[in-house]
């Protein structure tokens, strides 16, 4: 007797959902927070908006193409989110993850 197995694979046709990773990941892996935890805080802190909307806690999904306004301390930076990082990374790395639009200039 043979056993069939079935093959997971997607169909070719059907659209994938966008990648998405949780804010307060992000925050950390661009280098905006020194810690996971400060990312977290600052998430959920009020002083952060995506696509002009308070953003609702660290655990929000965001994806390529939002558009973060982070006000901090001395600053207001406002970035779209041009990728995704696995880990933390050196400054070099981080710099990828995002387009600051709201430099002079740009």
């Amino acid at each position: 007797m043979s056993r069939r197995t079935s093959n997971n694979e997607q169909d070719g046709g059907a659209e994938a959902a966008p990648p998405r990773q949780r804010l307060d990941l992000w925050l950390w892996f661009a280098r905006m927070a020194r810690t996971r935890s400060l990312a977290a805080s600052l998430a959920g802190s009020g002083h952060l908006r995506i696509n002009g909307q308070r953003a609702p806690g660290a655990g929000k999904q965001v994806k390529i193409g939002d558009v973060l306004t982070i006000a901090l301390e001395r600053e207001t930076r406002v970035l779209r989110i041009a990728g995704f990082a696995e880990r933390r990374g050196p400054f070099e790395e981080a710099r990828l993850l995002y387009e600051d639009i709201g430099a002079p200039g740009a």
